[in-house]
This record gives structure tokens, C-alpha cells and sequence, in this order.
């Protein structure tokens, strides 16, 4: 099935996401609206130490919580930094780790049902340990590492809730790369 764009109009706009109405046509000529949002991709980091993976808890305002999950995030100042750039950037500034060995290990999209943004997931290994340098919005995050284990019950449990995360998790484990 194919849906056709008639018309766009722009809803909002900030340095982090677009936002917009579309008008459109389903295959079988009806018409109707789409609500799309644009954002740029991000970078997912998975820090395993072969024993222990690294995550950070931080405080997620739209849903008024704080969570584990894996080191993210992405550059929307400068959007054509290399996502592997990107997330060497986020690993030191959330995690304070410096990798020297980086796998990426897949992209997936978050919800492409009404948003484009997709998510480049790396393996980093072999760390040495910096310092956070944290934005404004990441105050208060801290960092903490768990065995495989206690990740698994953390998502069992619901403490980890970042589906990015689970499912950058569950790609590790299904490719073999869990060692």
C-alpha cells in the first residue's frame, strides 16, 4: 500500500524536531491527514567491559521520570557529524568513558509511525575513564554499571523503559556478541 503526499503544512519548528500535518491519499483514493514529526537520528552506545555494561539514569521530562538506559543522544548543531562521531561524543559526555574499540552493530528506526528519526546502535569496548561533561537538560544523570543479569532483570523489572535501549540490547544478544 502506498500513501500519496498532496500538501504539507509546517506546525512547529525548534532546533530539535519539526513538526508537521500532511494531507494525503490512501490507495483506495480516500483522503486524510498524517501527523509527521522530523528529527534528527541519534546515536546509541552500548559500553560493555566484557563483564559489565555502563548506563546512565536520567531524568525524562515528557513522561516526569527517571530511568537506566544506554548513553545517547545526537548533534543538532552540527547534523552532519558522522554518527560515530557523535557517539563518542555522547559516551564521554554522558558516561565520562573514552573507547578505544567501536562495533557499530545496527540502525533502527523509534517510531516510524509518525516520526523519522532513526538511531545508529555502537558496541564500545576497552574504555578509559574521563570525566561527564553534561548539558543543561542532563543535570543529575549518573552512571552505573550492571551485569547482564541484573540488565535483564532492570528490563524485566521496568527499570530500564527506553526502548532504544531494549532493543539495542536485544540485537547484541540475537547477533552474539554477548561474550
Amino acid at each position: 500500500m502506498s500513501i500519496k503526499q498532496l500538501s504539507r503544512i509546517p506546525k512547529y519548528k525548534n532546533k530539535w524536531m519539526s513538526v508537521y500535518e500532511d494531507e494525503v491519499e490512501f490507495a483506495n483514493g480516500k483522503k486524510g491527514i498524517y501527523g509527521i514529526v522530523e528529527k534528527p537520528d541519534f546515536a546509541l552506545i552500548i559500553p560493555f567491559d566484557g563483564t559489565h555494561f555502563y548506563l546512565v539514569r536520567q531524568f525524562r521530562y515528557p513522561v516526569g521520570k527517571s530511568f537506566w538506559e544506554f548513553p545517547q543522544g545526537s548533534y543538532e548543531e552540527k547534523p552532519e557529524t558522522s554518527a560515530k562521531e557523535v557517539a563518542q561524543k555522547e559516551l564521554l559526555e554522558e558516561a565520562g568513558l573514552r573507547a578505544k574499540s567501536w562495533q557499530e552493530i545496527g540502525f533502527f528506526y523509534e517510531a516510524y509511525g509518525y516520526c523519522n528519526q532513526g538511531f545508529h546502535i555502537f558496541l564500545a569496548t576497552d574504555f578509559e575513564k574521563g570525566s561527564q561533561n553534561l548539558e543543561i537538560s542532563e543535570m543529575g544523570m549518573t552512571m552505573s554499571k550492571f551485569t547482564v543479569e541484573d540488565l535483564e532483570k532492570m528490563i524485566v523489572q521496568g527499570e530500564i523503559k527506553d526502548a532504544p535501549s531494549i532493543s539495542a540490547y536485544a540485537l547484541l544478544k540475537i547477533e552474539g556478541l554477548l561474550k
